[in-house]
């Protein structure tokens, strides 16, 4: 109860900045029509497969989640330099507690972000169908390694810190190393084989996969993507617990 009663309060932050809510719902938008025009001005015989529709939606609604770190950072670290989280560090929440009550909010975001994105991909010819719900829900899933990153640099950060190693940094790399901005195959090489052993383009392919209904593929990419994702759970509850306790980490 303690933990839903400050998620609850936690949403009520982020909805307070209208930033926060066109960054992790309009520029995922932003970037699917532009990129969608991009496509269409491709010659026929290039294939046009760049940006091709059923590989651009997913790859952006992972691309929206990685927002939620530099939200979940950003709350975390104002909190955390604030009297209002030194209040409630007197209370019974454990770090456990405080870290669940700034996920669930993301994860909220998250699930209506990629609705968002999915069904706007219907517009430039995307399938819709039942496993858009699938799709949405592996977001939603893949999205936490992305909260938990964002709640590590937070618990050790202040905000201005974490803006840049959770907003500019984290979204190029993440745009990049998923194949979201160029296709991974096009490149090849070293390159595609560190992308396929990081959490970036695992993630986007398990979307992808989730959304043409090919299910037997997604286990190795899901997989990593929870590997990443619990190692960055661990570190970010053990940091915060150690701020809990005052002591240096």
């Amino acid at each position: 109860m303690r933990m839903f009663l400050f998620a609850k309060r936690n949403i009520k932050e982020i909805l307070r900045d209208p930033i926060n809510l066109f960054f992790s719902i309009g520029f995922p938008l932003v970037l699917l029509v532009l990129l969608s025009i991009i496509n269409s001005s491709i010659p026929p015989e290039a294939k046009n497969t760049m940006f091709q529709i059923k590989n651009l939606a997913p790859g952006l609604a992972m691309f929206g989640s990685v927002f939620m770190a530099l939200f979940a950072g950003m709350l975390l670290s104002k909190d955390r330099t604030s009297s209002f989280l030194m209040r409630l560090f007197t209370s019974p929440m454990t770090a456990a507690d405080f870290i669940l009550g700034y996920t669930l909010p993301m994860v909220v975001m998250t699930i209506i972000q990629a609705a968002i994105t999915l069904l706007a991909g219907g517009a430039f010819g995307l399938d819709i169908n039942i496993n858009i719900i699938f799709a949405i829900i592996m977001t939603a899933l893949t999205s936490l390694f992305f909260v938990g990153t964002g709640l590590f640099f937070g618990s050790l950060l202040n905000d201005k810190a974490v803006g840049g190693v959770c907003g500019a940094l984290l979204t190029n790399i993440a745009g990049w190393l998923s194949g979201v901005f160029i296709p991974i195959d096009l490149i090849g090489g070293a390159f595609k084989a560190i992308t396929h052993i990081l959490p970036f383009y695992n993630s986007a392919e398990a979307i992808r996969i989730s959304l043409s209904g090919n299910f037997s593929y997604i286990l190795p990419h899901l997989i990593v993507v929870t590997v990443y994702t619990i190692v960055i759970f661990t570190l970010a509850i053990i940091a915060f617990n150690r701020k809990m306790n005052g002591e240096k980490i």
